[in-house]
């Protein structure tokens, strides 16, 4: 009998062995030895990688990372069968934007590596709380911010001033229709360009402001708040006074802005990017001023877009991922190469005391827009996402298109609700 208990005793010992060595515990301790990382990534983001890989090879001998370009699209459709698969076939590090991190975390909550127990706690003070919050799961944080949306106004200075109005007397929402009208009036330009039936990013931006967005912090749909229909309210009464554009997709709302057509664009820091590429002529005639409020004195803060790196526990490099991304994350050197080669706003906030927050920029001559930016980080509301966001924001456009064609908001938004909470519970 002994030696039966004993043959028990071993036999058990073998399979939770195997159990520990194959289950996921978090993916903290993973490390096959190997020095090369796979990442999947997109655009302006590669660029910034391979030189951040060089960088980081230089105290690292031997470290390669093997970069996966493709669209964010296709990236996040093999992220999710990735993740249905337990993982199976994805990289040591994932690329997500701030409105897929939340969803992937409550579907998929063991699937990605909590960076806080391996120390990632101690970098929490260099970026904004609504970064870190959006990362954040039961206490723990599960990814690296890596750009910033912080919105403002970017606007023509020569047609403002052309039409006599002061960007800095633009307080609340009802000083931007007034200025609109006087630089239609004056100029024949409209202050705005809107996408009214395929986008809601303005509602969004407004929103935000407001503290709230589709969800509420116990993930229910308030589509038909009174804020939202604030927001949305708002919306419609730049249509009404006749400043808006209809800009149907991204590249008709670009060349609006570029060619002249439209004057001004409520939007995040990383539209500088495009606006340099876009409109190289235009250097020293854009500017920017904070978003305005919904009332006198109200948030002028907000935030639209932005990403994070994430690491998924299937990774047999979860050690060495961490430690790449702590260096390309906290490095003002590599953050500063993806501000200026990228467009993107960094969400390290040593990097504000930095020349390129407190210099002048070659093509936004009139003042340092990156200290507009930098200084609204630590005021932006957090945003729940939730899984649900694709499903909520598809609402939000058709109820957005009924208001601009004349629709009662408060029955559209209403309407969106119901749909959306039928939407959900199916």
């Amino acid at each position: 009998m002994k030696k039966l208990g004993y043959g028990l005793m071993v036999l058990v010992l073998g399979i939770a062995l195997i159990l520990s060595s194959c289950g996921n515990s978090g993916g903290a301790n993973k490390n096959s030895g190997s020095k090369q990382l796979t990442a999947w990534a997109w655009n302006v983001n590669v660029p910034v990688l391979k030189k951040a890989a060089k960088e980081f090879a230089k105290t690292h001998k031997g470290f390669k990372l093997k970069i996966v370009e493709m669209s964010n699209n296709d990236a996040y459709q093999k992220i999710t069968t990735g993740l249905q698969a337990g993982g199976k076939g994805l990289p040591d590090i994932l690329l997500i934007e701030d409105d897929h991190v939340q969803g992937y975390l409550n579907n998929f909550p063991s699937e990605f590596v909590n960076v806080s127990k391996l120390g990632f706690n101690k970098q929490k003070s260099k970026f904004a709380n609504y970064k870190i919050n959006l990362l954040t799961k039961k206490g723990n944080v599960y990814g690296f911010p890596f750009d910033s949306g912080p919105a403002a106004v970017f606007y023509r200075i020569d047609l403002f001033k052309k039409a006599g109005v002061d960007p800095q007397k633009i307080k609340t929402w009802d000083d931007y229709i007034a200025a609109g009208k006087q630089i239609k009036a004056k100029t024949g330009k409209n202050m705005i360009g809107i996408d009214y039936n395929n986008d809601d990013g303005q509602y969004r931006i407004i929103l935000n402001t407001l503290g709230s967005f589709y969800f509420n912090q116990k993930n229910q749909p308030v589509l038909d708040s009174q804020k939202s229909v604030e927001a949305m309210t708002i919306i419609q009464k730049m249509k009404r006074a006749g400043i808006t554009q209809n800009t149907s997709n991204w590249d008709a709302w670009v060349s609006a802005l570029a060619n002249g057509e439209t004057v001004s664009a409520p939007t995040g820091a990383w539209f500088a990017g495009s606006l340099i590429q876009q409109a190289p002529k235009l250097k020293g005639k854009w500017s920017v001023f904070p978003i305005p409020a919904v009332k006198a004195g109200g948030n002028r803060a907000a935030n639209i877009g932005g990403s994070n790196f994430m690491i998924p526990t299937s990774s047999q490099n979860q050690k060495l991922a961490y430690q790449f991304l702590k260096y390309f994350s906290t490095s003002n050197k590599i953050q500063t190469l993806a501000m200026k080669e990228g467009g993107l706003f960094p969400s390290l906030n040593t990097m504000y005391q930095t020349s390129a927050f407190t210099g002048k920029d070659s093509y936004f001559t009139e003042q340092n827009i990156w200290k507009t930016f930098a200084d609204e980080m630590d005021q932006i509301p957090s945003a729940n996402y939730t899984e649900n966001y694709s499903l909520a924001k598809d609402e939000a456009v058709k109820a957005q298109s009924k208001a601009l064609g004349g629709g009662n908001v408060k029955d559209a938004m209403k309407s969106a609700q119901s749909n959306l909470k039928n939407r959900i519970t199916k």
